[in-house]
């Protein structure tokens, strides 16, 4: 009765370290489809699912195209990350500098750069997905998240995914300039995976597609009602 109840305690303390992490989806890397992915080092991933590198203070950096399996993979890092009591926050890219930018607006600015500049591992998703919003009275995006990274860096362990290459960056965020500073931060010096396979979700789309179509009846001509001679 009492492993029970601790049971239960434990698994209510996860899912509020979800919900307050940003986390929506709970995606288990047993789940990941590896056979459709055979390029993917299972063996590295499995090991890096232990997150002694979040403890080791590294960075991660996974690339490849869309619906390749990079947030898949990141999501089970978080799950796991608040299943082991490790404070995480997980954004979109675009979401993440949304939130700072509004910080601009009202005042919050620096308060929301410390929340986000504190968890032990912070998980930005999709960089290059989305657009970026540009005003000429704000910072770059690359202003904005080279802060952030400049704070976290060698101090608490940052994972991103990125659906472009790392040269294109600089056009995403709006400044070469700072963009190779962030990259100099992060990138160069991460753990790095690249993901070189096919679409996921454009495998499942087209399953799905083949299995709505229905075949054509082919009509047989009923044979005529016999007459009387």
């Amino acid at each position: 009765m009492l492993g029970l109840e601790a049971a239960e305690k434990l698994e209510k303390r996860i899912a509020r370290r979800v919900d307050s992490s940003g986390l929506v989806e709970r995606k288990a890397l047993e789940a990941f489809e590896w056979d459709f992915q055979p390029k993917v080092d299972k063996a590295l991933v499995v090991e890096l699912a232990r997150l002694d590198f979040v403890r080791r203070r590294e960075d991660l950096v996974i690339t490849g195209k869309s619906g390749t399996g990079k947030s898949h993979i990141l999501k089970a890092f978080g799950l796991r990350a608040c299943e082991q009591g490790i404070s995480m926050r997980y954004a979109r890219c675009v979401d993440l500098l949304d939130d700072l930018h509004a910080g601009l607006a009202d005042g919050s600015y620096a308060r929301r750069l410390k929340a986000w500049a504190r968890p032990a591992l912070l998980i930005i998703d999709d960089v290059g997905l989305g657009q970026v919003k540009k005003r000429d009275d704000e910072p770059t995006a690359a202003h904005t998240l080279y802060n952030l990274i400049d704070r976290r860096y060698g101090r608490v362990s940052t994972a991103v995914s990125s659906n472009i290459a790392l040269s294109d960056w600089g056009r995403f965020l709006g400044d070469a300039t700072l963009t190779a500073a962030i990259l100099d931060r992060l990138a160069m010096h991460a753990l790095r995976i690249d993901i070189d396979g096919p679409s996921y979700r454009q495998h499942v789309a087209k399953e799905r597609a083949k299995k709505a179509e229905t075949p054509a009846s082919s009509s047989v001509g009923a044979p005529r009602d016999a007459r009387p001679a």
